[in-house]
């Protein structure tokens, strides 16, 4: 399935918007990139999510992979929602929600 853009950008808007943190721990966590101090959703389609993580200034694509494809828009969030609890647990940090 490919999401049209505007439900790209309505997710991409809440995630930047009101989970501007977890995108940072989901970037380190499930990413590899530890040293990540910001980190906004670029993109997203079936198989995983896009971001770009700031690191040292620079900006570095990410792309974290769904656990299964997503067939439609109400499995985005129970996705988003895994990766993050999954970067708390690879950290070690308690998650907030």
């Amino acid at each position: 399935m490919t999401f049209p853009p505007d439900v790209v950008e309505q997710i991409a808007r809440h995630m930047n918007g009101d989970h501007a943190e977890d995108n940072v721990l989901i970037v380190r966590g499930l990413g590899g990139i530890a040293a990540a101090s910001a980190a906004r959703m670029s993109g997203m389609d079936a198989d995983g999510m896009d971001f770009e993580a700031t690191v040292n200034g620079i900006a570095v694509p990410v792309r974290i992979p769904f656990q299964q494809r997503l067939t439609e828009r109400r499995q985005v969030r129970a996705e988003a929602v895994r990766m993050y609890r999954e970067a708390c647990a690879a950290l070690g940090v308690e998650p907030r929600h």
